[in-house]
């Protein structure tokens, strides 16, 4: 857990539990006893309305992840077409066109990646894109074989920008900033009416207000960590194109 999350979830415990030490000297116990049945009611419509909020945010967040992890993939896969396919040419074009599809993986996997994790993209990257749909349109085919590769290729290039194009996209936060608003203010309320409740035992009060409220920050950090696909403690990696290099031949 890193610096920040700890800190969330320690100063959510701590203030939760200087609030619940100090009500009973605004709020006596039994002053609060006679309305545990109406707050119950309305704890209960809180809860399970903040409960489908915190479920529909995680599946959100849940499913970027994927989506950005199979985008990769995708992509991975349209560089790997490209680069079997310019090996079908063995003109100074093709052979510069099999450098330039290795020189975007290693590129990606070490400047783009990093990259991203800070929420940008890499202008390198981009023009390097550029450069192997120039280089893969000047190939010059000899006969039908390389006509048919040469459509492929053209296919594949096309492939890769679009797939690369989506998953700049899905740099950017899974959650809108104006969706955290309700998920901070649902948890205030809900932990709120949680210290409403007259229960004559403090200790056993305190117990349930701190396990309420820890277990709505575990999911807050899990939504604040999957946040951004490429960033946090579930950070898609580029698995993917070090798989494509892996699996290269030795003679590459």
């Amino acid at each position: 857990m890193s610096w920040s999350n700890l800190t969330i979830m320690v100063g959510s415990l701590a203030i939760a539990s200087v609030v619940l030490l100090l009500l009973p000297r605004f709020a006596p116990v039994e002053a609060r006893k006679p309305h545990n049945d109406v707050t119950a009611a309305i704890f209960a419509m809180v809860g399970v309305l903040y409960a489908v909020l915190l479920a529909f945010v995680v599946i959100v967040v849940w499913e970027a992840a994927d989506d950005a992890r199979a985008t990769t993939f995708r992509e991975a896969d349209q560089l790997a077409g490209l680069y079997w396919t310019s090996r079908e040419f063995d003109s100074p074009t093709g052979i510069e066109l099999t450098d330039l599809t290795l020189q975007y993986a290693h590129t990606v996997i070490g400047d783009e990646w990093r990259l991203m994790a800070d929420h940008r993209t890499d202008p390198n990257t981009t023009e390097l894109v550029y450069r192997i749909r120039d280089t893969t349109n000047a190939l010059q085919p000899v006969d039908a074989r390389q006509q048919a590769h040469f459509e492929n290729a053209l296919k594949h290039v096309e492939g890769l920008a679009s797939e690369r194009r989506a998953r700049l996209t899905q740099v950017q936060d899974a959650v809108p900033p104006l969706l955290w608003v309700p998920l901070i203010a649902g948890a205030v309320l809900t932990v709120g009416f949680a210290f409403v409740f007259g229960i004559s035992s403090i200790r056993l009060h305190l117990a349930m207000v701190l396990t309420m409220t820890a277990m709505i920050c575990v999911v807050l950090i899990v939504i604040k960590e999957m946040n951004y696909p490429f960033d946090g403690v579930n950070a898609v990696e580029p698995d993917a194109f070090q798989v494509f290099l892996n699996r290269l031949p030795a003679t590459r």
